[in-house]
């Protein structure tokens, strides 16, 4: 047996310890993903398919409901995720105080709804928010404040999802931020503070720099989580009041699953992750390492 037949076994071998991750990628990701697209060219009318082209696409354009999905999910992004980052930086930089007692304590405690279920904890702000006998209303009227109509008015309903993403999401995040700052030399901050820094000075030419790496993956994350949001509006408010809530996801969700017009919906699935992509490429060119 020749030396180059001894060897073919050996350099198909890593190959085939490759090949089932690979086919089960090609199975569950790409394959789903070419069918989306093939699926977002036909118009479905129950079992019925007809090849429609880019109307799908163009059905986006003239659709009322599509522009509030997106604008809603837009000012949850805007608004709400910027203050969601804010305080979970604000927590990292207190959990690394050496001023802090029980650090353990609160780092479990602002982390733990984290690791609650998404139905679950949507279902609890529903029953602690319910405008009619609330815990929320009944502390509240406590101190004279009228009944707050949480699920039931388009602002409020609005900031009741706001509320619910903060407090799942913020601990996450914080830890995140809690695990950069433990690894940011401490010789940064004892210059600074030779060079005369106050804490404000510190945190701003040091811990925000330090935090850039995280702060650039946590934006991203957060971004993309809120485009593709769906558990907690359509738990808490279905969409509502007057599609006050309607999400991007909630909406593919309906069009797929609940009118079974799987056309419209894999165009609209294409069409946020085109959303997703760009607003991607912005923020790694803002936040991105600049050198």
């Amino acid at each position: 047996m020749t030396v180059s037949a001894l060897r073919s076994p050996m350099r198909l071998a890593p190959y085939l310890f490759v090949l089932p991750a690979v086919a089960l990628f090609a199975i569950f990701k790409l394959y789903p993903i070419a069918w989306s697209f093939v699926l977002s060219l036909f118009r479905t009318d129950g079992a019925l398919q007809t090849f429609a082209g880019t109307a799908n696409y163009e059905r986006l354009a003239g659709d009322p409901l599509f522009w509030t999905a997106l604008r809603n999910t837009a000012l949850i992004m805007v608004v709400q995720v910027p203050l969601m980052l804010g305080i979970a930086i604000a927590l990292a930089v207190a959990f690394n105080s050496p001023l802090l007692k029980l650090k353990a304590f609160f780092r479990l405690g602002f982390f733990l709804p984290m690791v609650t279920g998404l139905v679950a904890y949507g279902i609890l702000f529903g029953v602690l928010l319910n405008p009619q006998g609330g815990l929320v209303n009944w502390f509240l009227g406590l101190f004279g404040v009228p009944e707050i109509p949480w699920l039931t008015d388009t602002l409020w309903a609005r900031i009741a999802v706001g509320l619910a993403l903060t407090w799942h999401y913020t601990g996450y995040n914080a830890v995140i931020y809690l695990a950069r700052l433990q690894a940011l030399p401490q010789d940064h901050y004892d210059a600074a503070s030779v060079d005369g820094a106050g804490a404000w000075r510190r945190f701003w030419h040091v811990t925000l720099p330090g935090l850039r790496p995280v702060l650039l993956l946590t934006v991203v994350m957060s971004t993309i989580g809120t485009l593709q949001l769906f558990d907690e509006p359509y738990v808490l408010t279905g969409g509502g009041p007057d599609n006050a809530t309607l999400t991007l996801g909630m909406y593919l969700y309906m069009n797929g699953f609940r009118y079974f017009d799987f056309g419209y919906a894999s165009a609209i699935a294409y069409a946020l992750a085109v959303i997703i992509a760009i607003l991607g490429i912005v923020q790694f060119k803002f936040l991105g390492d600049k050198s």
